[in-house]
This record gives structure tokens, C-alpha cells and sequence, in this order.
């Protein structure tokens, strides 16, 4: 929405070239509900690994006014996500923590590939018909929700987000979400994806609470955290929504689960199988 707020001011004032881009990149900026994250994140999502640093002001101007509107002059409150306890630090708490960030970096890379899968397979079989791909791609959302038996996982799913950090959700939630997200983006319903990625990776992190003993609500952060920075491609302003999110709680470990996920992503491997697939 920030971005297409961005694109009718760029067309009413005829913003030249040179400023279009960072005229967009603030339209998303403005549109985060962390300040800081918001304007790093309006930058490295548009300039994809290359950020241009003349935008960090129109950016962090966008994000605070757009924060200070919402929070003080509408009066509308920000989700907030608690991470009861932290683990203590210890080389067997890193260990754990480097290995879920090899999950959680491993259902991105899922989620991405499939969403591409699905886009570049609906616009092939309906010869880039967009109306047509819009509506098989609903009828499926439509199907979907009648097996799984639930409207959790239509729209943001904010209450079983929440509830992730708190009390146990279905193990399955994270896949379903999955499943919902990327055929809804890849039939063509393009919309903001940053709180189903955060919805994905904090039911996960809820589900491993079963199998690592780590705090549920920690494991769920980590999740939320790790998972968003893999789907969306932006690891710096990833470790800064989990430092302004929570507090500052646990940033060393979201630090190497950042990081990890940043190397991985850039192994041959992963490189290979993207590639293939």
C-alpha cells in the first residue's frame, strides 16, 4: 500500500527519474510499524542488496512521521510480540540456534520457490490471462480453506500469530500458511507478504518448542525473525526489527541467526537447487 501511495504522488507531482525510486522506497518505509526497521527495510527491499544511502533520510522521515500518525494522531496500537525469557548464553545455545537457522532458512527457500513455481506455471497455462489466473488461483483458496476446515490461514492471521508466542497452535500451521501465501501471491493477488513470513516462521518456531528446549516464545521470535529475512532478502533490516521488536532481548542470538541464514542463502548448493527448480 505504502508503495503504491508512493507511485499517485510520483504521477500527480511528476517526481523526475532520479527520485522515483527513492520516492517508492519511502512509500514503504512510512508504511512499517518499527521506525528504524521501516526505513532500512523500504531500502534494501527495492534496491535488492545495492542500497542507495541518499535515501535514508527521505526514508527514516517517511517511517517516523508515518509511525508518530498511526501510533499518536490515530491512536491505533502496533502489534506487539513478548519473548518471555531469553536462553542463557552458552557455546550449546549458538549450536541450536545456528541449527534452526538452517530450518527456518530452509522453509524459506520453499516458500520462495514455490510461489515462483506457482506464478511462472499459472501464467504459462493461462497464457499470462490475468483474469483467468485470478480466478483459478481463488477457487484454490476457496478449496483450500474447505480441507483445512478454517479461515486461520486467509487474510493476516494476527490471532494465531499472537497465540504462537503464548500457548501451543496446530503443528501443521506453518505449512498451511505456507501453502495459502504462495498461491495467493503466485496467481496474481500481489499484497504485502512480511506478516505472513512472520506467521510462518513463529508457528514453526512454536512447533520445534516440542522437539528444542528453548522458551516457546523465544523460539517463535527466532522464527518470526529468521523466516522474514529469508523471504523477504533482507537480513540488516531483519536483525533490526528483532533488536526494536524485542527490546534488544536476544540479539546475539538473533545476530548469528541472521547472519547464518545471509551465508547460507549464498551457499553453491542452495544456489544449485534454486536454480534447477
Amino acid at each position: 500500500m505504502g508503495g503504491s501511495v508512493a507511485e499517485v504522488v510520483n504521477k500527480f507531482f511528476k517526481v523526475n527519474i532520479i527520485d522515483t525510486k527513492i520516492l517508492l522506497m519511502s512509500g514503504i518505509s512510512a508504511a512499517f510499524g518499527t521506525p528504524i526497521t521501516g526505513a532500512v527495510f523500504g531500502m534494501e527491499m527495492v534496491a535488492l542488496g545495492k542500497m542507495k544511502y541518499e535515501a535514508l533520510i527521505p526514508c527514516l522521515v517517511a517511517s517516523f512521521v508515518g509511525h508518530f500518525m498511526t501510533e499518536k494522531a490515530w491512536g491505533v496500537e502496533h502489534e506487539t510480540f513478548i519473548i518471555q525469557s531469553i536462553p542463557e548464553l552458552s557455546i550449546m545455545s549458538f549450536a541450536k540456534v545456528i541449527l534452526l537457522a538452517i530450518l527456518f532458512s530452509l522453509v524459506s527457500v520453499l516458500y520462495c520457490q514455490l510461489r515462483h513455481g506457482i506464478h511462472k506455471v499459472s501464467e504459462k497455462y493461462t497464457k499470462q490471462n490475468h483474469m483467468i489466473r485470478a480466478f483459478v488461483g481463488g477457487m484454490m483458496i476457496v478449496a483450500l480453506t474447505y480441507i483445512v476446515g478454517s479461515y486461520d490461514y486467509n487474510g493476516r492471521g494476527l490471532d494465531m500469530l499472537e497465540e504462537s508466542f503464548k500457548h501451543d497452535v496446530p503443528p501443521y500451521a506453518f505449512l498451511a500458511k505456507l501453502v495459502f501465501t504462495a498461491v495467493t501471491l503466485g496467481t496474481g493477488f500481489v499484497g504485502g507478504e512480511a506478516i505472513s513470513l512472520f506467521f510462518i516462521g513463529a508457528t514453526l518456531g512454536n512447533t520445534l518448542d516440542h522437539f528444542i528446549d528453548f522458551p516457546m516464545s523465544f523460539l517463535a521470535g527466532l522464527g518470526m525473525i529468521a523466516v522474514f529475512c529469508g523471504g523477504a532478502n533482507t537480513p540488516i533490516a531483519a536483525f533490526l526489527l528483532a533488536v526494536e521488536m524485542f527490546g534488544g532481548e536476544g540479539m546475539e542470538y538473533f545476530f548469528f541467526g541472521v547472519l547464518n541464514k545471509l551465508y547460507f542463502f549464498r551457499s553453491p548448493w542452495i544456489v544449485a537447487f534454486s536454480n534447477n527448480v
